[in-house]
């Protein structure tokens, strides 16, 4: 029961039924049945100041779900810089993949979440991780997003921390040929001018 109580109350982001479930005794690692911990129901609902409670509580920041999400890769997800922060101390793996096979800052280069590229980009993240799809971000960034300004400054935020930009995917298409076969100008002329 305690532990039912700490995963609802991080699933709608009370902090004190969460403090008071652990102290109760709840397991900080206790799942539900989706194998979801609390950590990763506040992270994936952006409940930071839960987050906070569970962060300090020793909650596992790598902990996997049946979908292979984690409350560090949901981040990447919902672009939540303050969650990216909360979970940061806690020593997340950067390394850990997606069921698609990507890492935090790639489903962030494809959903526009420009803070938090800038943000995760400060952490060592590889900013030229391939995904299952042959996909880094800064190809996520061109062939998912459309080019307007927050896709145009992503690519510039990849491009400044040392993205491969001649990278090409599986059918040997680079990010140039891509943003100028999506007519996207201003992502076109800011790969050129990175000499690709």
């Amino acid at each position: 029961m305690l532990n039912e109580e700490l995963l609802a109350g991080a699933a709608r982001g009370d902090a004190v039924a969460v403090r008071d479930a652990l102290g109760s005794g709840a397991d900080v690692e206790a799942r539900d049945g989706q194998r979801r911990t609390a950590l990763l129901l506040a992270a994936a609902a952006d409940h930071v100041e839960a987050a906070t409670v569970l962060v300090a509580a020793g909650a596992d920041p790598n902990a996997q779900d049946f979908r292979h999400d984690t409350p560090w890769l949901v981040t990447g997800v919902t672009g939540s810089v303050a969650m990216l922060r909360v979970l940061l101390p806690a020593k997340p793996d950067l390394t850990l993949r997606n069921r698609y096979g990507g890492v935090s800052l790639i489903p962030a280069c494809e959903r526009g979440h420009v803070d938090y590229v800038r943000e995760v980009l400060t952490t060592g993240i590889d900013v030229d991780h391939v995904n299952d799809l042959g996909w880094t971000g800064l190809l996520e960034a061109v062939i998912l997003g459309d080019g307007s300004e927050p896709y145009q400054e992503i690519v510039r935020l990849l491009l400044a921390a040392g993205a491969d930009a001649g990278l090409a995917d599986r059918d040997g298409v680079t990010p140039l040929a891509h943003a100028v076969a999506k007519g996207q100008t201003e992502v076109a002329r800011l790969l050129r001018a990175a000499g690709r």
